[in-house]
């Protein structure tokens, strides 16, 4: 058996709300973690006496809260893209053709490359605290390239989503329909044996309403959930359709109407907000504020990809969250971490409470406040990931 005491923590984050407080914040606190479960959590004069098998951690009065639960990424690929964000910069505006550039040079990697890569970005979210992450496929569009991106992403998550219908690839740009025949047939049957999710980008230039909700039926008849890609370049069909088909999630929900406002309010599905893609692409962010007023669960996810939103840093969703979204720093922190349990439909992450997943990060400062109040400052001092010291 081991076991971890982590004492003299000035604020705790368990996000077991009471009333008023969903981050469930307690003082001068402590953790006990034992097999990888919290066991227990509390006022850390009512600790239990450690054992002689736990290591015992003085936070000193520093902030802990849960790992954080990056909800949606598209972390295994090849390529680079700076040289569209440097033109966006310049005043170009992003659209969704340059995906077909990171299909080319996904193709064209070696496998080995693509896991090494991929173990790079796993090690860099854990450093800033992601301790749950999810990733997708959708550069390789083709059967052979999707299985290969379902399976590299299955051997560092249990959280894989199949995105075949990502965008068109070139050699079926006069063959809509052949496409969406290989992704709900054979790329489907290679890749569902790895994933848990599929997805589907369901705007212009990408898929219709029709086309999208061919894609998941066929994905929910083969075992696999629901989640949408939905207006972020416009108003469109993306909240209608997933809120209808019961998604858990539908991200970005950038440009909204009042219809889709109600709708996700009215719903058990979770509006995931990517705020690093308005970032780098100069488009309105969206109004989070809004959104919790009505009602709807918000998750933060950086989306981190080559194109849109090439970061790994959830404190930095955090901030900008904080920033430029109406959020306060308690629901920023809540929606990166509970709320993304919530938009996978996790119960054992994103909360501290006994019987979840020890996966903890210690604060370089006194309180969550810090996440939004010093962006970009490196401020995550340790990680514990199933009850493991992982920084």
């Amino acid at each position: 058996m081991s076991a971890t005491l982590i004492t003299n923590i000035g604020e705790l984050t368990t996000n077991v709300g009471g009333e008023g407080d969903a981050c469930g914040t307690i003082r001068d606190a402590a953790v006990l973690a034992r097999n990888g479960l919290i066991a227990w959590v509390g006022c850390a004069r009512d600790a239990p006496s450690p054992g002689s098998d736990t290591k015992v951690v003085d936070a000193a009065g520093r902030a802990v809260l849960p790992g954080f639960v990056d909800a949606h990424t598209h972390l295994v690929f090849g390529g680079d893209r700076a040289d569209e964000f440097e033109a966006r910069m310049a005043g170009r505006p992003y659209t969704a053709g340059g995906i077909r550039r990171t299909v080319a040079a996904t193709r064209a990697a070696g496998e080995e490359e693509l896991r090494g890569r991929l173990a790079g970005f796993i090690r860099e979210l854990r450093r800033q605290g992601t301790t749950t992450v999810e990733i997708k496929t959708g550069y390789g569009l083709t059967a052979d390239d999707e299985e290969r991106l379902a399976r590299l992403a299955a051997e560092v998550t249990d959280e894989v989503t199949f995105l075949g219908a990502h965008v068109i690839p070139p050699e079926y740009a006069d063959d809509r329909r052949g496409y969406l025949d290989l992704v709900c047939g054979p790329m489907l049957e290679r890749c569902a044996p790895f994933s848990r999710w599929i997805d589907v980008f369901c705007e212009d230039g990408a898929f219709t309403e029709a086309e999208a909700r061919r894609v998941l039926a066929a994905g929910v008849a083969r075992g696999l959930a629901p989640r949408v890609h939905g207006n972020q370049l416009g108003e469109g069909p993306g909240v209608a359709l997933a809120v209808g088909i019961g998604a858990e999630s539908v991200d970005h929900c950038t440009f909204l109407s009042d219809a889709d406002v109600a709708l996700l309010a009215g719903s058990q599905t979770v509006a995931t907000l990517l705020p690093g893609v308005e970032f780098s692409t100069r488009q309105p962010y969206p109004d989070a504020r809004r959104l919790i007023d009505a009602g709807v669960t918000v998750a933060l996810a950086s989306d981190c990809n080559p194109g849109s939103s090439f970061t790994s840093s959830m404190p930095l969703m955090i901030a900008l969250a904080v920033r430029e979204m109406g959020m306060t720093v308690a629901e920023a922190v809540w929606a990166a971490t509970a709320g993304g349990a919530r938009a996978l439909r996790r119960t054992d992450v994103g909360g501290i409470a006994p019987g979840m997943r020890a996966d903890l990060v210690l604060l370089d400062a006194p309180s969550r406040i810090h996440l939004a109040y010093r962006p970009g400052v490196p401020i995550v001092a340790a990680v514990w990931e199933d009850g493991e010291r992982a920084v």
